[in-house]
């Protein structure tokens, strides 16, 4: 605060009146408030408050909000003891329900025990906040509306199946394209961008290419030029013209002729021909693990009698030992995108049962559920597990080579101790390594209870574990 400093000879001594003029003229309203916060007088610079000649007579506490009383005491205090009380906004509760926010300033008026409280309306500052709030308000809802357009733009542009591409109308470069135009020009979107359009196109056309391309800056469309890409391959090409921004683009679009289009389905059907001619089985589930197609293999390797009789049929009603099995598979295979090497069983209709290895990859076609491709092969056949015939990894071999010199040595029921211990170690570490050591889903796996396949893995000095219950629920 700057005062006036010589205020005696400036001002020189001020009729009650002309002070209470200047105080009228200085301020929004002003009170004289008593020792004991009685209000005993009022002014105001204006007609906006009618109301504050029913203050007189009235504690200053009382016409205001209950959060805004002690700010009153503060004032009081601090105008008792020092030249000026530091301003405080304060909210009367006016009588229609409303608040009428003040800033108000105090001070003692010279020996007597009277307070002048100067106040400044602050409902046109808070108008003006309500304003910005509701613009910051109207931007956020514009900006989130955008980044919404924004995302379906992107999801339709990369997941359309027709070739597009975004050029820069000046340069003639592509800014953006989506993996159909990547595929069809046999590159990646990346080594698109920032390149010439007309480079992916065969050389004896592109002087043509180059002269629709600029009647479409003065046209501002171009339908329908046939044209070959450097592969060879040819198509129909379509563009437009748009602004972007501060910048002029076009949008290409590549359409396989007739020629062409007719060569991928045909590519597919081979496809689909060798997949079902494979020795192996092969099986395409939805998202649900209900059998969507399969070839003759898995149909004979689940003795199933046709694959309508298969088709809808959960999953899980042939593979896997148990429940566990199959949906640790799968939550791989929604987690990774593909599983390799997943050794599992396959139980036919008729109750026979076969060892098998799973290779599975998600797929997620452009607007339909994800389903999933599995390929089951035997491991008898692959000789992945020819019992004798495989040889016995490095501890295996010594465990059992120690087991055989015991004979004669220990008594039969150690040696058999001995082996179910073996035997429980290594099925535990197999149960963990095709979980993903995932202890509570190898407990189910194994038919244990989780503290029961803790015990173990603590007598075995399997993996980092608690010291005790409490330890694991933290």
């Amino acid at each position: 605060m700057i005062e006036f400093s010589a205020p005696e000879k400036t001002i020189g001594a001020l009729d009650p009146r002309h002070a209470a003029r200047l105080l009228a003229a200085s301020c929004d309203l002003g009170l004289v408030v008593d020792s004991a916060g009685v209000i005993r007088d009022v002014c105001a610079g204006g007609d906006d408050f009618p109301f504050a000649r029913d203050w007189l007579g009235r504690k200053w506490a009382e016409t205001v909000t209950v959060e805004s009383r002690p700010k009153i005491e503060d004032l009081l205090r601090e105008a008792a003891d020092q030249p000026v009380a530091r301003s405080r906004e304060i909210n009367h509760r006016l009588s229609n329900g409303q608040d009428l926010p003040i800033r108000y300033s105090a001070f003692r008026i010279g020996a007597t025990d009277r307070v002048v409280a100067v106040g400044r309306d602050l409902r046109a500052i808070g108008q003006l906040q309500q304003r910005l709030v509701e613009a910051q308000r109207a931007t956020e809802s514009e900006f989130l509306r955008l980044r919404s357009a924004e995302t379906r733009f992107r999801i339709l542009f990369q997941s359309s199946e027709e070739a597009v591409l975004v050029v820069d109308a000046a340069s003639l470069k592509t800014v953006d394209a989506n993996p159909a135009a990547a595929t069809l020009a046999e590159t990646t979107s990346g080594k698109l961008v920032g390149r010439a359009l007309v480079d992916i196109f065969d050389a004896g056309g592109r002087d043509a290419l180059n002269a629709e391309l600029e009647s479409v800056r003065s046209v501002g469309r171009v339908s329908a030029v046939r044209a070959k890409l450097a592969n060879q391959r040819e198509c129909w090409l379509s563009a437009s013209l748009f602004r972007h921004e501060d910048s002029a683009q076009i949008l290409v679009r590549l359409t396989l002729s007739a020629s062409e289009s007719a060569r991928e389905p045909a590519a597919k059907s081979q496809a689909l021909q060798a997949l079902d001619a494979l020795p192996d089985a092969f099986v395409v589930v939805d998202g649900e693990r209900r059998v969507v197609d399969a070839n003759a293999a898995f149909l004979e390797m689940t003795e199933s009698p046709t694959l309508a009789q298969a088709r809808g049929q959960p999953l899980d009603r042939w593979l896997g030992r148990t429940g566990v099995d199959v949906s640790v598979l799968f939550s791989n295979l929604r987690e990774h995108g593909a599983v390799r090497d997943f050794v599992t069983a396959v139980r036919s209709d008729y109750g026979a049962v076969e060892e098998v290895e799973v290779s599975a990859a998600a797929a997620s076609p452009a607007g339909e559920n994800p389903c999933y491709g599995l390929v089951l092969r035997s491991r008898a056949r692959s000789g992945a597990a020819k019992g004798a015939d495989a040889p016995l990894g490095p501890e295996q071999a010594r465990s059992a080579e120690q087991l055989s010199e015991l004979v004669g040595r220990v008594p039969l029921k150690d040696l058999v101790r001995e082996t179910v211990e073996i035997t429980e170690r290594m099925c535990i570490e197999a149960s963990l390594r095709l979980t993903g050591d995932n202890r509570a889903a190898a407990a189910q796996m194994l038919g244990l209870s989780r503290q029961s396949l803790y015990d173990k893995l603590r007598r075995y000095s399997l993996g980092d574990l608690p010291q005790s219950d409490d330890d694991e629920r933290r």
